[in-house]
């Protein structure tokens, strides 16, 4: 397995329109990193140039020791899973499976066995004799994944592999590429557009938009402790909500109080030195659906409540979802009740300043 570098990578397509923008990423060696972002934000080019199937504006790539800007695809030391799965039609598992190998003069014996203990990790060693058509998308998709760890390369790259299938296949399919991973100890990058797939399967995550990378972090350090709106509003699901306001500061208090000053919020007195140098400017709130709780709960901090109106009601078993209006700010609440709420209705709520995050209107960063 092997350590991958890029440094100052950038990617720019005729016509000017530049897709990566001064990159830079370590992913050491066994680590599961997962790049996210929303379409066009430069993801897939960015692995498709770690991979050789982009070439490089400018900047560095190293794979291990080795500087592959020049180096051929097939001689990096890599192996691809796509979208499509791209399987070849006319052959059967084991042949797509082995396809590689043979073509490096692998002898049968190894082949055979690489191909077989694959197949064994994968759960598809029945499946060997059938040929694409007659399989499950998840069942293709696991043929894909065999056919690049028969492979055994220093780097495995999935370009947003488990899009193509449904709900419940994706949750079980990132679940098994999850324990792959831990099981083979291999250096894997990963790209998705699903924030909830990079969450529940990276070492690392990279967040970016518009060819930029905006923070790189663990999953839970993303989740409490991202450095702007984009991130802070990309990573969780509902997503946070954003609240735009000013802050206003008097006797010894801090208050975060809404564009239609129908809101007046407490801040607790351990932000206030954070927040000193914004007081009278505007910023915007950043709340997570599970931080407004039901009025009277313990976590609700006193002087932190607010009364909106529900729209929607979602119920998701355990929890359920309030899409509210808040003086024309549309809001959403996370909430564990027995009582279903009823929509067109207003309804108080208690807001865990604790744990709010405040943005700099302009230049969108968090206020730590």
């Amino acid at each position: 397995m092997a350590r991958v570098e890029i440094k100052n990578l950038n990617k720019v397509f005729p016509g000017g329109i530049q897709a990566v923008k001064n990159a830079n990423l370590v992913v050491e060696d066994k680590e599961f990193v997962v790049l996210v972002g929303p379409s066009g934000c430069g993801k897939s080019t960015t692995l498709r140039m770690i991979a050789g199937l982009e070439e490089v504006s400018s900047g560095d790539i190293h794979i291990g020791d080795t500087l592959v800007n020049d180096v051929p695809p097939k001689n990096r030391d890599i192996a691809m899973v796509f979208q499509n799965y791209a399987l070849y039609p006319h052959m059967t598992v084991y042949k797509n499976m082995a396809f590689g190998l043979i073509l490096r003069k692998y002898p049968k014996k190894e082949i055979d066995r690489r191909v077989r203990e694959a197949a064994e990790i994968l759960g598809i060693t029945a499946l060997l004799d059938r040929r694409p058509k007659a399989l499950s998308g998840g069942q293709r998709q696991r043929v894909a994944v065999g056919r690049a760890i028969v492979r055994q390369p220093k780097v495995f790259l999935f370009d947003e592999p488990l899009s193509n299938l449904d709900a419940k296949l994706r949750v079980q399919m990132r679940t098994e590429i999850s324990k792959l991973h831990h099981r083979l100890q291999s250096t894997m990058i990963y790209v998705t557009h699903d924030q909830v797939e990079a969450m529940t399967m990276g070492d690392r995550i990279v967040v970016m938009l518009d060819g930029v990378i905006q923070q790189v972090a663990p999953p839970l350090q993303l989740y409490h402790h991202p450095v702007n709106k984009f991130v802070a509003g990309f990573i969780g699901s509902p997503p946070m909500n954003m609240v735009e306001g000013r802050l206003a500061g008097e006797n010894g208090t801090v208050h975060f109080i809404d564009k239609n000053d129908a809101v007046c919020l407490t801040v607790p007195p351990e932000r206030h030195a954070a927040l000193k140098g914004h007081l009278g400017k505007k910023v915007t709130l950043g709340i997570r659906p599970e931080h407004l709780r039901e009025s009277g709960t313990p976590q609700g901090a006193e002087g932190a409540s607010i009364k909106a109106l529900i729209e929607v009601v979602e119920p998701m078993g355990f929890e359920i979802n309030l899409y509210l209006n808040l003086g024309g700010q549309s809001i959403t609440a996370r909430i564990n009740t027995s009582v279903e709420p009823t929509v067109n209705t207003q309804h108080v709520l208690d807001v865990d300043m604790h744990c709010a995050h405040f943005f700099d209107m302009e230049t969108e960063n968090t206020i730590v």
